[in-house]
């Protein structure tokens, strides 16, 4: 098998036990898998839940804190405590592990997210294993990733992983739930995550994590969307992990032949930039950038909402509604200015030439 980018993310359920302290067996097990696919010389990135579990019963909690400051206080406690289990464990393989924890604003602030991306890059180039968390130490509600699941799905896609691997307590996907409907059917390959299965599955989390079936899902369509294939499922054993490679796994697979990786930048945009302004162009425009793969050029714009800086993200609005987003090569005020000079230059029937607005590379699509 080729040497392939893997992104394991493991859940608070299949690392704790009930009482919310680190199973010291489960996690045998996920360090053995690990070590198996790193011998084999793939690239292993590690998302790991566990820290709120894993800390909240030393400091007196009887079930996992509900409250931000609970929580927080949780997760200063177990961090620690699951990257010492992690760096004891590893040692056995001679693999060294780095622990990386990340927030949203990692993400939605560009220097943080190109470095985030040099760092993790650097660590798998020497050897190194990234254990990746959130760090709930300091999220706060409006800016956390919601859970793992969907932290696991940005990684994967922000560092061009071939496979995302979610591992759950539940072996896969079913057309309903199997702890109520004994004829539950599993589905063992999907090509994709529809609106429809998303509204018809529960979001409940296990006692001692966060995110349910609901936030896989969700984190498997936007893998996919990234071009990364994903499964989700169980799995016991030192080559549990080999076998979902081989397609053997237990669980579910989703993906399909039409999936293509993004690139980082476009990712950013996509994702996580947040557009200062509107730049509303003409049907010519918006056919040449939507169906043609053209760059936006000034000769389209018509009108201009907001103030925004070189290098900014704004949205593009067509005849059709918002079309996406991009990144601008001028400022609104430079903008003003070249579409007034091109206006002018059309009435004495002067070359103009062709200056790009947005170019395509830095652009993305909404569905519409």
């Amino acid at each position: 098998m080729k040497k392939q980018r893997i992104v394991v993310k493991i859940g608070s359920s299949s690392l704790t036990n009930d009482k919310g302290e680190i199973d010291q067996e489960k996690l045998n097990d996920h360090v053995h898998a690990v070590a198996a696919l790193r011998k084999d010389r793939h690239e292993v990135i590690l998302v790991s839940s566990g820290a709120v579990a894993a800390g909240f019963s030393r400091l007196g909690y009887p079930s996992r804190p509900v409250t931000i400051k609970g929580r927080q206080a949780a997760a200063a406690v177990g961090q620690s405590l699951l990257i010492e289990s992690y760096i004891e464990k590893f040692s056995e393989f001679n693999i060294i592990p780095a622990q990386i924890l990340l927030t949203r604003t990692d993400f939605s602030n560009r220097e943080r997210y190109r470095n985030a991306f040099a760092t993790i890059s650097e660590l798998l180039d020497r050897g190194i294993l990234p254990i990746i968390n959130e760090n709930d130490t300091v999220s706060v509600e409006e800016l956390t990733f919601g859970d793992n699941d969907m932290l696991s799905a940005l990684v994967s896609g922000f560092i061009h992983a071939d496979q995302l691997i979610i591992l759950t307590d539940v072996n896969g996907l079913y057309d309903s739930n199997p702890r109520i409907n004994p004829d539950a059917r599993k589905l063992d390959y999907l090509e994709q995550i529809t609106d429809e299965m998303l509204a018809g599955t529960d979001s409940g989390g296990s006692k001692v994590g966060t995110g349910g079936m609901k936030s896989k899902l969700l984190a498997a369509k936007t893998a996919n969307e990234l071009g990364v294939p994903v499964f989700i499922g169980y799995g016991k054993g030192p080559d549990k992990l080999q076998e979902i490679l081989k397609g053997r796994g237990d669980g579910t697979y989703i993906s399909n032949s039409r999936l293509s990786s993004i690139n980082t930048t476009r990712q950013w945009i996509a994702l996580h930039s947040e557009a200062t302004g509107k730049i509303y162009v003409d049907k010519g425009a918006e056919e040449a950038i939507l169906y043609n793969g053209k760059s936006l050029l000034p000769a389209g714009v018509f009108k201009i909402q907001g103030t925004f800086d070189k290098g900014d993200v704004v949205e593009v609005i067509g005849v059709s509604g918002l079309l996406g987003k991009g990144e601008v090569r001028y400022s609104s005020e430079q903008l003003k200015q070249e579409i007034a000079k091109r206006a002018d230059e059309r009435k004495t029937e002067a070359f103009v030439p062709a200056i790009e607005v947005i170019h395509r590379d830095k652009w993305v699509q909404v569905k519409i």
